[in-house]
């Protein structure tokens, strides 16, 4: 299953993106989450900042089609709720590439106020899996 969170790119600069994110009540998983009161997933704003630094690191480190993924997350923070009808911004900033792993910060904004935020690496798929230890 693949979600396309973008809605639409508003600013894009060498090392920082802008993007939204417009919740509506379409979205298959407010159905569960939850049925009374619906917001997005904490999983799927990160999500939001995390597609946003692949467009960036595909349209200005020109990482073209390779499949990029989470390799880190740190300090992710989540303040409002964000509900239907509601539009997500972000902002997301590459600090550079160190070990492979594209540096990260990315904050999420409903209504000017924080709705998450933090640090996370992106990493080429294979890299990561070439990194792994077994037990």
């Amino acid at each position: 299953m693949k979600f396309e969170l973008i809605d639409k790119v508003i600013e894009l600069e060498a090392d920082r993106i802008v993007a939204v994110k417009n919740v509506t009540s379409a979205e298959e998983y407010l159905a569960d989450h939850f049925p009374s009161f619906p917001v997005l997933p904490g999983v799927m704003m990160l999500e939001t900042l995390v597609q946003a630094a692949r467009i960036l690191l595909q349209k200005s480190h020109d990482t073209g089609d390779m499949p990029l993924i989470m390799a880190e997350a740190r300090n992710i923070r989540y303040g409002n709720m964000v509900k239907p009808g509601q539009t997500l911004s972000v902002e997301v900033t590459c600090k550079g590439e160190k070990d492979g792993k594209w540096q990260m910060v990315g904050t999420g904004k409903v209504d000017g106020s924080v709705a998450v935020q933090g640090k996370f690496a992106l990493a080429p798929m294979n890299a990561t899996a070439s990194t792994s230890t077994s037990a």
